[in-house]
Protein backbone atom coordinates (compact mmCIF):
# COMPACT_ATOMS: atom_id res chain seq x y z
CA UNK A 1 0.00 0.00 0.00
CA UNK A 2 2.84 2.60 0.95
CA UNK A 3 4.70 1.90 -1.88
CA UNK A 4 1.92 1.94 -4.17
CA UNK A 5 0.61 5.35 -2.53
CA UNK A 6 4.75 6.51 -3.47
CA UNK A 7 4.59 5.10 -7.09
CA UNK A 8 0.94 7.12 -7.48
CA UNK A 9 2.79 10.15 -6.51
CA UNK A 10 5.48 9.52 -8.85
CA UNK A 11 2.89 9.36 -11.85
CA UNK A 12 1.89 12.53 -10.42
CA UNK A 13 -1.63 11.42 -9.74
CA UNK A 14 -4.09 13.33 -7.48
CA UNK A 15 -3.77 11.42 -3.71
CA UNK A 16 -7.58 10.87 -2.43
CA UNK A 17 -8.19 10.12 1.35
CA UNK A 18 -5.21 10.60 3.85
CA UNK A 19 -3.31 10.94 1.12
CA UNK A 20 -3.31 7.26 -0.65
CA UNK A 21 -3.13 6.47 -4.58
CA UNK A 22 -6.96 7.10 -6.07
CA UNK A 23 -6.41 2.95 -6.82
CA UNK A 24 -6.17 1.69 -3.75
CA UNK A 25 -9.65 -0.26 -3.66
CA UNK A 26 -8.84 -1.22 -7.03
CA UNK A 27 -5.50 -2.63 -6.63
CA UNK A 28 -5.70 -4.26 -3.27
CA UNK A 29 -9.00 -6.04 -4.79
CA UNK A 30 -6.69 -7.41 -7.93
CA UNK A 31 -4.17 -8.39 -5.48
CA UNK A 32 -6.98 -10.15 -3.08
CA UNK A 33 -8.68 -12.32 -5.99
CA UNK A 34 -5.16 -13.59 -6.78
CA UNK A 35 -5.48 -15.70 -3.60
CA UNK A 36 -7.96 -17.95 -3.79
CA UNK A 37 -8.80 -21.72 -4.28
CA UNK A 38 -9.36 -23.86 -7.11
CA UNK A 39 -10.10 -27.22 -8.09
CA UNK A 40 -6.27 -27.89 -8.18
CA UNK A 41 -5.66 -26.34 -4.80
CA UNK A 42 -5.81 -23.47 -2.53
CA UNK A 43 -4.01 -20.84 -0.99
CA UNK A 44 -4.10 -19.88 2.75
CA UNK A 45 -2.91 -16.20 2.96
CA UNK A 46 -1.69 -14.86 6.60
CA UNK A 47 -1.23 -11.41 6.62
CA UNK A 48 0.52 -8.42 8.50
CA UNK A 49 -1.11 -5.19 8.23
CA UNK A 50 0.23 -1.58 9.20
CA UNK A 51 -2.37 -0.09 11.42
CA UNK A 52 -1.30 3.58 11.16
CA UNK A 53 -1.68 5.16 14.43
CA UNK A 54 -4.01 2.05 15.58
CA UNK A 55 -6.99 3.84 13.37
CA UNK A 56 -8.48 0.42 11.97
CA UNK A 57 -11.05 3.06 9.77
CA UNK A 58 -7.41 4.13 8.28
CA UNK A 59 -8.40 3.76 4.10
CA UNK A 60 -5.44 1.34 4.15
CA UNK A 61 -6.32 -1.57 6.52
CA UNK A 62 -9.67 -0.76 6.24
CA UNK A 63 -9.58 -1.82 2.37
CA UNK A 64 -7.48 -4.69 3.63
CA UNK A 65 -9.62 -6.44 5.98
CA UNK A 66 -12.85 -6.12 3.56
CA UNK A 67 -11.11 -8.87 2.11
CA UNK A 68 -10.14 -11.01 4.42
CA UNK A 69 -12.27 -14.26 6.22
CA UNK A 70 -10.42 -13.06 9.72
CA UNK A 71 -8.89 -10.71 11.84
CA UNK A 72 -6.98 -10.51 14.56
CA UNK A 73 -6.53 -7.83 16.14
CA UNK A 74 -3.22 -6.97 18.86
CA UNK A 75 -4.02 -4.61 21.75
CA UNK A 76 -1.05 -2.29 22.71
CA UNK A 77 -3.36 -1.81 26.15
CA UNK A 78 -3.71 -5.84 26.80
CA UNK A 79 0.42 -6.00 26.12
CA UNK A 80 1.25 -3.18 28.43
CA UNK A 81 -1.13 -5.06 31.16
CA UNK A 82 1.24 -7.69 30.70
CA UNK A 83 -2.00 -10.30 28.99
CA UNK A 84 -0.38 -12.54 26.43
CA UNK A 85 -1.21 -13.27 23.59
CA UNK A 86 -2.81 -9.60 23.10
CA UNK A 87 -5.69 -10.46 20.37
CA UNK A 88 -8.43 -7.77 21.21
CA UNK A 89 -12.15 -9.85 21.28
CA UNK A 90 -13.54 -6.94 19.77
CA UNK A 91 -11.56 -5.66 17.18
CA UNK A 92 -10.78 -9.22 16.09
CA UNK A 93 -13.27 -10.55 13.72
CA UNK A 94 -14.17 -13.78 11.36
CA UNK A 95 -16.99 -14.85 9.31
CA UNK A 96 -16.59 -18.19 10.42
CA UNK A 97 -18.74 -17.41 13.84
CA UNK A 98 -21.50 -18.22 12.56
CA UNK A 99 -24.27 -20.62 14.45
CA UNK A 100 -24.48 -22.95 10.87
CA UNK A 101 -20.18 -23.45 11.42
CA UNK A 102 -19.44 -23.23 14.93
CA UNK A 103 -22.76 -24.55 16.74
CA UNK A 104 -25.26 -22.27 18.04
CA UNK A 105 -24.12 -23.24 21.83
CA UNK A 106 -20.72 -21.92 20.74
CA UNK A 107 -21.65 -19.07 19.01
CA UNK A 108 -24.22 -17.60 21.47
CA UNK A 109 -21.22 -17.88 24.20
CA UNK A 110 -18.86 -15.87 21.83
CA UNK A 111 -21.56 -13.52 21.36
CA UNK A 112 -22.02 -13.07 25.44
CA UNK A 113 -18.08 -12.84 25.93
CA UNK A 114 -18.13 -10.07 23.06
CA UNK A 115 -21.01 -8.10 24.92
CA UNK A 116 -19.40 -9.21 28.65
CA UNK A 117 -16.03 -7.68 27.51
CA UNK A 118 -17.41 -4.58 25.94
CA UNK A 119 -19.63 -3.76 29.26
CA UNK A 120 -15.84 -3.94 30.87
CA UNK A 121 -14.50 -1.53 28.39
CA UNK A 122 -17.11 0.74 28.75
CA UNK A 123 -16.92 0.86 32.53
CA UNK A 124 -13.35 1.68 32.27
CA UNK A 125 -13.79 4.80 30.55
CA UNK A 126 -16.34 5.83 32.94
CA UNK A 127 -13.87 4.76 36.02
CA UNK A 128 -11.27 6.69 34.18
CA UNK A 129 -13.53 9.53 33.89
CA UNK A 130 -14.22 9.81 37.45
Amino acid sequence: VQAGSEVSALLGRMPSAVGYQPTLSTEMGSLQERITSTKEGSITSIQAVYVPADDLTDPAPATTFAHLDATTVLSRGLAAKGIYPAVDPLDSTSTMLQPRIVGEEHYETAQRVKQTLQRYKELQDIIAIL
